[in-house]
């Protein structure tokens, strides 16, 4: 049985994953702040991982066989220049050697698609060059390069997940799919940039799904967690306001587009394909659908306890 270390499992992707492992008969350790609701079957601990020591002891305690290593510094907008990246990087330097000293078979990082060259097209593992220019991008390319160099002198079978653009429930509010939906719902007009830029969007059970396939797979090295697909960030926008009857209220150009970046930038997805033998299962629609559906629902149970706070 595989005994697996998943760190930020409270967080965005690590709370599918752990689902989706712990539901197919793995021995689950999960790291986060809190457990989320229908965690059975995992054993939680509450660590924080940039602490003295924290690491050392945590591995110790636990000797997993495997690790999915999703924790960072994530606040939007702030994460792009914070000088917590680095605190990041030493942790999770320290946690591959530990993980390995300590019998550890497997494992994988969480990687970003910002540790590319942000140049027009599709971005592929080992045609298109690494050459961050956020300092986010450059931690997490830095923390590649040497755990690669690290893992593979110690004979540790691992794999790099280059993340693209997610959407979904539990997505942060500031965020694209998560702000426009929740304006929208809430009678507001959705504020957005002309949207003429295209981004590579998966919906986050899916790249859970993706991470756990990889997890399970021998595939070694970077590997682009994605649709394959661009998509007009207009378009995205659009489906949304289509969704719930309101098109005539996303505002477009109220907010100005991102300078300095490409038009159209998406992953190839061949190596997620061929080689670890995984595709989507959520279309864009269905994928949007459900993650309105869930802000409509959320959205109920706030106004619910403001309710009840009231009372």
């Amino acid at each position: 049985m595989m005994r697996v270390l998943v760190t930020g499992a409270s967080g965005f992707i690590g709370q599918y994953c752990i689902a989706l492992l712990s539901g197919r008969g793995s021995d689950v350790h999960a790291v986060g702040r809190q457990p989320p609701q229908n965690s059975t079957n995992v054993i939680w601990h509450a660590v924080d991982l940039v602490a003295p020591g924290a690491v050392s002891r945590l591995v110790e305690e636990v000797k997993p066989t495997h690790l999915l290593h999703l924790a960072w510094y994530t606040v939007p907008k702030k994460y792009w220049s914070a000088p917590e990246n680095l605190e990041w990087v030493a942790a999770s330097l320290l946690l591959a050697r530990e993980f390995a000293r300590h019998g550890g078979k497997r494992a994988i990082f969480a990687g970003t698609c910002a540790e590319y060259e942000w140049v027009e097209g599709r971005y592929s593992e080992y045609v298109t060059p690494c050459r961050p220019t956020s300092f986010f991008g450059l931690c997490k390319h830095g923390l590649h390069t040497l755990v690669d160099r690290f893992a593979t002198e110690a004979g540790l079978s691992h794999a790099w997940a280059r993340i693209f653009f997610l959407y979904g429930p539990h997505e942060h509010p500031a965020r694209l799919v998560a702000a426009a939906t929740r304006s929208l719902l809430v009678g507001e007009h959705a504020q957005c940039s002309p949207g003429l830029h295209s981004r590579d969007f998966l919906h986050v059970e899916d790249a859970a799904r993706a991470l756990v396939a990889l997890l399970k797979s021998e595939v070694i090295g970077p590997v682009n967690i994605a649709s394959g697909q661009p998509v007009a960030i207009r378009e995205i926008a659009a489906k949304i306001g289509d969704i719930l009857g309101c098109r005539d209220r996303v505002d477009f150009g109220a907010l100005p587009a991102p300078s300095n970046e490409p038009l159209v930038m998406y992953a190839d997805t061949a190596r997620l394909a061929r080689e670890v033998g995984w595709n989507p299962v959520y279309t864009l629609d269905f994928g949007l659908r459900h993650t309105v559906e869930w802000w409509k629902n959320s959205l109920k149970r706030e106004d619910g306890i403001k309710t009840e706070e009231a009372l």
